[in-house]
């Protein structure tokens, strides 16, 4: 096991921690969790998190991974193209090619890198229309992880996160619970000591009407301004600045 006295994480709204509520109004999320343990094996750890929910690949690549080389961490978290796969027209082998280059950057300084297939989306009713478009993707994030050295954080065998308990109400972003089960993954991939991201839910029955109902509101707060994003060509990050620009000790 490597020894981390520096972390970086790049990405969107899933490593900015949405919405696994934190301290002073801000998010907390797995990565924050990972660097909690770090640190704790060393009190001169220091920890970045540059993401920004929202952004998409080509943002993260242009706009965090020069920073994040510059810093020369130990380690850097690299998940991204989630949002690019959401979208109409988005090709996964050109997204593929751009993020091995961020990749080779990454290495090139002598970082660990950590990449992330997705979580499994065929329980999605939005998404799992697209799950081809996502598994050509983490196919080729599976690639460019054996090519470049990377650690994977593979969520798509991650049975815990198929559950919606593991989520908050938007279904786009893990709540408390799931964020949880992430930070365990990753750390059993880092090789330290933590808790079991094997996760079994006890079994419950769903109410079809109850569920009926679920949809329609999630379809009405969540769905609808989603799209009204995307048709205005706005993004849930503008304006939003990192939680955490520069490397500083954890706390």
């Amino acid at each position: 096991m490597r020894h981390y006295k520096s972390f970086v994480a790049l990405g969107d709204s899933f490593t900015e921690g949405l919405n696994d509520p934190g301290t002073n109004g801000r998010y907390r999320g797995w990565a924050d969790r990972v660097a909690e343990r770090l640190a704790a094996d060393d009190p001169s750890f220091r920890y970045a998190n540059l993401a920004v929910r929202g952004k998409l690949l080509g943002q993260i690549v242009a706009e965090q991974v020069p920073l994040a080389v510059e810093m020369a961490p130990d380690l850097v978290s690299f998940c991204a193209g989630g949002n690019d796969l959401l979208r109409p027209g988005s090709d996964p082998d050109v997204m593929a090619k751009q993020l091995a280059r961020a990749v080779r950057d990454l290495r090139a300084g002598g970082a660990d890198v950590l990449l992330f297939t997705g979580v499994d989306p065929r329980d999605t009713p939005l998404m799992r229309r697209l799950r081809g478009r996502f598994a050509i993707y983490y196919l080729h994030l599976r690639s460019i992880a054996d090519l470049y050295g990377c650690r994977l954080v593979d969520q798509w065998s991650m049975q815990g996160l198929r559950d919606w308990r593991a989520w908050s109400v938007d279904r786009l972003h893990m709540n408390e619970d799931g964020h949880r089960l992430v930070a365990a993954r990753v750390l059993d991939v880092l090789g330290v000591p933590f808790d079991d991201w094997r996760k079994e839910w006890p079994e419950r029955v769903v109410d079809p009407r109850a569920r009926r109902r679920e949809d329609a509101q999630w379809m009405r707060e969540h769905l609808v301004p989603w799209v009204s994003r995307r048709l205005r060509r706005s993004s849930s990050g503008d304006g939003v600045s990192p939680k955490r620009p520069e490397l500083s000790p954890f706390s």
